[in-house]
């Protein structure tokens, strides 16, 4: 059968390659572009990460990144624990995560970054959203995350770390910070948790009116801590970092009221708060408890002054900055004691000034030493002041540009004992104001460890900023007579040994005119008194006549032996004080008699510790010993004379004050009465004060209101009785221990007084101050 041929089969023609369309070659592109995007992005990152060729600016390194380190403010303590104060430039003190309320979180985390706890620092929505408001020209909302936040306020970016060749302020600049911060934020949330990074926002970021950090704000909005916020509280604090500015409750009532509810509207959309709660937050007002932190504010403001002086000199040394490393300064101030000198120095300034207003009513108070008004004095005082020199400095010495400022008034608030107010006065006047107002200092020292317990500078630190216990510097009167007596008794006399009342003349030398000095009365008795009575009654002849034994340059070593570092002059006249010194000096000297002898000097911190608790340095006072313990007893012995004698000038503080303890004193009161003293002291307590004008023309008209047992003596008697009433400070009580050994030297002078004792104590015969009429119109 025949078979038909085979079909050939077509042979396959191979494809050809299909031409690319449009669509395909975009996606292509896009591909294309999107790569180099993501790769260019890395390599951008990259760039920034490591500051190429120093385009960038700088990026803090991992140990810093791990320490981040926020300006803390430095405390300073009371010994018992009370915070007195701060030091610093940004005032922050921090406060743990378990002490954050949480209705402050809540708000925090509705307003700032709901979707907080699900990023790694980025949120991707966010920054879309941020983005696409860019390019669209709307406001969408901000594309930081809580955690970049952080990362701006703790490292600077805007600031500190943009130092590179391509940052600016234009929008090159703006994507570099951004990307720094988008950077730090993820190395932030690998070494944090979410709470470690709530607490470092709460803590750094600004609140307004010099707060820094939720603990600051929480006290200087609403006198609260934190944890003891309400919710309207908290989202008002919330609403205000935004733009503190802005958003300030003091400053803008409405608009932080319209901020603080937006806050609780986004805490009730995050379902933290209910309709309910939201209606009735929303309703309530803003009620402050406004008080900025300032350094005239608080307990022992002077003393603080003070004390920085030292603490930055430390901080130099050590290479610690005192305003930002969060330090705890322990001081050894008593708060209690601190307290009762406040109140005790206010009580008594008032009321002397009351009876010094009174007694130069419709005249002026800046006299010479013939009682006439000194010439063109407030002018010459007011080209002592700086407000003078800057005004001379700003027109260039136009005097009468200077001269039409000076006399130009404005409103200022005023210092009065009735409180602040605000009146119109001109410079001028505010200085001839200030001029007519009575000053003070106040000192309370342990003489056993030369710790100071209470320190008052002035009236007011907010309106007397110069200091007179320790910068402060006048003649200290008869209270520089203890030293005259104390070389007596090392040279040989006795407490006993007798001396008439009689003139003692220094004959003239090299050119000085013969000298004479007179008792306070103006005259001499001619009666016979032993040493131990003429130190109690302050009389001058018996003080001149020991100057002149002993000799001027034998006092002045003893001065300095006994903790006197200003210049004494080797002179007749300086057992009565003529040579100026600080209350500061003085209690050191008196701190001596107490201490068996042994010179200690005032200290006034006892440790500083960094802000975790470490101690880094702890002071001791230096000691020397300057006396034997027989003349330092001596000497305590011959001082309470003054407060139990008859005739002593301070037994007012038995016969007034009622104080059943024993008590050594020393009244002093210089020339003219510019300077009133009165030192006090008992077995762990030495006090020193001085009142008196800013200027030693400024003084009380007579003996009667001017002399130190009346114009300084109080304000001791009335701390005294303050201190003794509180138990919980316990005083001692107990008599001055005397030295174990016995008595070289007879102490008791009873027998030698011959019949001559006075019987009429000292304070009686003094003229009291009739201030009956007169009421606060007078000052």
């Amino acid at each position: 059968m025949p078979t038909s041929p085979p079909t050939r089969r077509a042979k396959p023609q191979p494809l050809k390659p299909a031409r690319p369309g449009r669509f395909t070659a975009f996606i292509r592109t896009m591909w294309v572009l999107f790569g180099a995007g993501v790769v260019g992005l890395g390599l951008f990152v990259l760039a920034v990460s490591g500051n190429f060729l120093n385009l960038f600016g700088r990026m803090p390194n991992l140990k810093t990144l791990e320490n981040p380190r926020s300006e803390l403010a430095s405390e300073i303590y009371s010994a018992d624990g009370v915070l007195l104060g701060k030091y610093f430039r940004e005032n922050r003190t921090p406060v743990e995560f378990k002490d954050l309320p949480q209705n402050l979180i809540d708000a925090l985390i509705a307003t700032e970054d709901v979707r907080f706890e699900q990023h790694s620092g980025i949120d991707a929505k966010s920054v879309l959203r941020a983005v696409t408001g860019v390019l669209t020209f709307s406001h969408n909302g901000g594309g930081s995350t809580l955690t970049q936040q952080v990362a701006k306020v703790l490292f600077k970016t805007r600031q500190d770390l943009n130092d590179g060749a391509l940052n600016g302020s234009g929008k090159i600049g703006m994507l570099i910070t951004k990307t720094k911060e988008w950077i730090l934020a993820i190395r932030l949330e690998r070494n944090y948790t979410k709470r470690e990074i709530i607490r470092m926002y709460l803590n750094t970021v600004e609140y307004g009116s010099n707060s820094f950090g939720i603990n600051t704000a929480a006290k200087t909005f609403f006198n609260k801590s934190p944890k003891n916020l309400t919710t309207p509280e908290a989202a008002t604090l919330v609403g205000i970092v935004n733009a503190p500015g802005r958003f300030s409750p003091v400053v803008h009532p409405d608009r932080s009221r319209k901020r603080r509810n937006w806050v609780l509207r986004q805490m009730a959309k995050s379902h933290y708060i209910t309709d309910a709660e939201l209606a009735q937050d929303t309703a309530k007002a803003i009620v402050l408890h406004y008080s900025v932190e300032n350094p005239s504010k608080g307990l022992a403001p002077y003393f603080r002054a003070e004390v920085v002086k030292s603490l930055i000199a430390w901080a130099k040394e050590t290479d610690h900055d005192l305003y930002a490393d969060g330090l705890k300064i322990y001081t050894t101030i008593d708060s209690r004691m601190q307290e009762y000198a406040e109140k005790s120095l206010a009580e008594h300034l008032a009321l002397q000034q009351k009876w010094f207003s009174a007694q130069w009513k419709g005249q002026l108070p800046w006299r010479d030493e013939n009682g006439k008004v000194i010439p063109d004095f407030l002018n010459i005082a007011m080209r002592r002041t700086q407000r003078y020199k800057s005004l001379m400095n700003q027109f260039e010495g136009n005097r009468d540009s200077v001269n039409y400022y000076l006399r130009k008034k404005y409103k200022m608030p005023v210092f009065t004992w009735q409180g602040e107010k605000e009146m119109l006065m001109s410079p001028l006047d505010s200085l001839a104001y200030y001029k007519r107002y009575l000053r003070a200092g106040f000192m309370a020292m342990n003489p056993l460890n030369g710790q100071v317990k209470a320190w008052v500078g002035g009236p007011n630190y907010k309106f007397f900023k110069f200091d007179h216990v320790r910068q402060g510097k006048r003649q200290p009167g008869s209270t520089f007579k203890p030293i005259v007596y104390t070389a007596a008794i090392e040279q040989g006399y006795s407490p006993c040994f007798p001396r008439p009342d009689v003139a003692t003349t220094f004959p003239a030398v090299a050119g000085r005119a013969p000298y004479t000095p007179k008792n306070f009365e103006g005259n001499f008795s001619g009666r016979t008194f032993t040493l131990r009575q003429a130190l109690a009654r302050s009389m001058n002849s018996i003080t001149a006549w020991l100057v002149m034994k002993l000799g001027p340059e034998t006092i002045a070593e003893y001065a300095k032996k006994l903790g006197i570092t200003s210049p004494v002059d080797a002179v007749p006249s300086m057992g009565f004080g003529t040579s100026d010194c600080s209350i500061y000096e003085l209690c050191g000297v008196y701190a001596t008699f107490v201490n068996k002898g042994v010179w200690t000097s005032p200290i006034m911190v006892t440790r500083i510790e960094d802000k975790n608790g470490n101690v880094l340095r702890e002071f001791v006072p230096q000691t020397k010993e300057v006396l034997n313990e027989e003349t330092a007893y001596i000497m305590t012995n011959m001082l309470q004379a003054s407060t139990t004698e008859p005739g002593g000038t301070s037994t007012i503080l038995h016969t007034g004050f009622k104080f059943p303890f024993e008590i050594g004193a020393k009244t002093g009161t210089t020339s003219n009465y510019s300077d009133a003293w009165f030192m006090g002291i008992t077995p762990d307590l030495v006090c020193g004060m001085w009142v008196g004008g800013e200027d030693r023309s400024i003084h009380f008209r007579s003996g009667a209101y001017g002399q130190g047992a009346r114009a300084a003596l109080p304000l001791y008697g009335l701390f005294m009785q303050k201190v003794y009433k509180d138990k919980n400070i316990g005083l001692n009580t107990q008599p001055f221990p005397k030295p174990a050994a016995p008595l070289s030297i007879e102490i008791d002078c009873s027998k030698y007084y011959g019949g001559q004792r006075d019987t009429i104590p000292y304070d009686q015969k003094m003229q009291a101050p009739d201030a009956s009429d007169l009421d606060d119109k007078d000052i």
